[in-house]
C-alpha cells in the first residue's frame, strides 16, 4: 500500500488527540493510519518545547519540501522565454501562445508547453524597465497591473493553515453534540477596542470576552482564557469568520484543544447563532462607543442577562438552563466512556 503524507486535517486530529492524552493507537484509529505513523509524526515534528502543533508540523513539511520544488518554466534568458517573447512581439495573446506551444514539437524544449497564466505571471514578474514595458504593451489591454481572473482566488492575504467549514465534521451541523462554539469580534469606536463573543451551538449559551484591542494576540489570549474556563467535554470546536484577528488560531488550538473552522468569505449565515445574538449584544454595547471601558465583570453581567432570556427554539427555556443540562450530559458521557476512548 502506497504512503500518503498527512493532511492538515489529520494533523489537527493528532494534535487534539495528543492534547487530550489519547494513546497512539486511539489517534491512529481516528484517522485510519498506523500507530507507527502517529509515533513518527510526533517524533519528527515536535516543537523545541516538546509540544506538537499541526501548524508547526505543516511549516516543517514546507521547509523540507522547499528544495524539491520545480524550477520556474519561464526564466528570463531561457530558450522557452525567448520563444514566448518572440510570439508576444508578433501580437499573439498569452492564450494563443499557450495553445501554439501545445501543438509544437521542439526537441530542444522538452515539455515546452506553459499555460496562459504562467506567461502573464512571467511578464508582470519582470523588473521595471524596457523589456517589461515592451511586453506589457504587446498585450491587448496594455495595463501596467493585472487583476486576478474572475473566479480565481485573490491571495493577497489569507489566514495561514486555516481549516474550511467544509471539512467540519457533519455532526457539528445538527447542533446535537455539545461543545461546539461560534466566535466573533464586535468592535468599538474607530476599531480601536473590541469584545469577543462565543456562542455554544447546542444551548445558545453566550460568553463575552474582554480584549485589550482588536489584534490577533489579544484574540488569542482572550479566547484561550474564556474557553479554558469550560470543562474539557465542552471544548471541541469553534467556527469563525476569516477576520485577521484569528491569524494566531493555531495557538488557540494549542492552548485549549479546540479545533477551529473558518467560514467562507461574506457568509454570516454559516455562523447564524453568533450573528443573531450580536444584535442583542449591541443593545448593551452600542456601535461607535469605547468598549475598552467595560471590565470583564461587567461583560459577564451582560452575558448573564442574555443567557437568562427564554428562547422559542428551546420551548422557552433559557440558554443557562440548556447549558447546565448539556454540560451534565457531556460530562456524564465522558465518565461513562472506557478510558481508551476518553
Amino acid at each position: 500500500m502506497s504512503y500518503h503524507e498527512l493532511s492538515i486535517e489529520e494533523r489537527v486530529t493528532i494534535q487534539l488527540g495528543h492534547v487530550q492524552g489519547f494513546s497512539l493507537r486511539k489517534i491512529a484509529l481516528l484517522i485510519e493510519r498506523s500507530p507507527s505513523t502517529i509515533s513518527r509524526e510526533l517524533r519528527r515534528n515536535r516543537e523545541s518545547c516538546g509540544n506538537y502543533s499541526a501548524h508547526t508540523a505543516q511549516h516543517y513539511k514546507r521547509v523540507r519540501r522547499q528544495p524539491c520544488r520545480p524550477k520556474r518554466k519561464l526564466l528570463q534568458g531561457s530558450e522557452r522565454f525567448d520563444l514566448v517573447t518572440h510570439m508576444l512581439r508578433g501580437r499573439l495573446s498569452p492564450e494563443q501562445i499557450a495553445g501554439k506551444l501545445r501543438s509544437m514539437n521542439i526537441p530542444s524544449l522538452k515539455d515546452a508547453y506553459v499555460c496562459r497564466e504562467t506567461i502573464y505571471n512571467a511578464i508582470y514578474a519582470l523588473p521595471v524597465g524596457g523589456l517589461r514595458k515592451e511586453l506589457i504593451l504587446c498585450l491587448r489591454q496594455g495595463k501596467t497591473t493585472r487583476k486576478p481572473r474572475s473566479g480565481e482566488v485573490d491571495r493577497r492575504w489569507q489566514i495561514p493553515e486555516m481549516l474550511s467549514i467544509h471539512v467540519r465534521p457533519p455532526e457539528i451541523e445538527d447542533r446535537l453534540m455539545p461543545g461546539h462554539w461560534e466566535g466573533d469580534l464586535i468592535k468599538g469606536k474607530a476599531n480601536a477596542s473590541s469584545v469577543g463573543t462565543l456562542v455554544e451551538r447546542t444551548s445558545g449559551y453566550l460568553m463575552l470576552v474582554k480584549m485589550n484591542d482588536a489584534t490577533a494576540t489579544s484574540a488569542m489570549e482572550g479566547f484561550s482564557a474564556a474557553l479554558n474556563r469550560m470543562p474539557l467535554a465542552m471544548r471541541k470546536s469553534m467556527t469563525y469568520d476569516q477576520g485577521r484577528e484569528m491569524a494566531r488560531h493555531a495557538d488557540i488550538t494549542q492552548n485549549t484543544g479546540v479545533a477551529i473552522y473558518f467560514c467562507d468569505p461574506h457568509s454570516p449565515w454559516q455562523r447564524a447563532s453568533n450573528e443573531n445574538i450580536n444584535g442583542l449584544i449591541r443593545q448593551y454595547l452600542p456601535k461607535g462607543t469605547d468598549l475598552s471601558k467595560h471590565s470583564q465583570e461587567e461583560l459577564d453581567a451582560i452575558a448573564l442577562q442574555l443567557n437568562m432570556r427564554p428562547r422559542k427554539r428551546f420551548d422557552f427555556k433559557c440558554p443557562i438552563e440548556m447549558m447546565g443540562q448539556v454540560m451534565q450530559e457531556a460530562i456524564a458521557k465522558r465518565h461513562e466512556a472506557p478510558p481508551s476512548i476518553q
